[in-house]
């Protein structure tokens, strides 16, 4: 049940990190102003390294009932705490709350906790 878990986080992590992606450069760098370019790409490059961050953390999720490690398998969880808990926070203090990706995050954490 815990290695259903964690794959389970990982796939919404991944789900999580695509709509991240595609919905940023549809719905907010298409209607975003942002001035001088630099800062644009700057600030486009760094919304895509977290989706990346966030797919490869899935991808460790899902392989992570392969490895026959526990001390693997115990800091793994730990750091994808850390960072979809730190993106939880954040996205719900900057919002307000009023952002379904704290939700999703946090659902992503609950998950990968339940398979300690």
């Amino acid at each position: 049940m815990r290695d259903l878990s964690v794959e389970a986080a990982g796939v919404l992590a991944i789900a999580v990190a695509i709509a991240h992606g595609i919905l940023g450069e549809t719905r907010v760098f298409s209607k975003a102003r942002i001035e001088p370019d630099w800062a644009r790409r700057l600030v486009r490059v760094v919304w895509q390294s977290s989706a990346m961050a966030w797919a490869g953390g899935g991808l460790l999720l899902i392989a992570l009932p392969f490895w026959k490690s526990d001390p693997a398998r115990y800091w793994i969880i730990a750091v994808q705490v850390l960072v979809y808990g730190s993106a939880a926070i954040g996205n719900a203090w900057a919002t307000r709350g009023r952002h379904i990706g704290w939700k999703l995050l946090t659902g992503v954490v609950v998950l990968v906790l339940a398979g300690i």
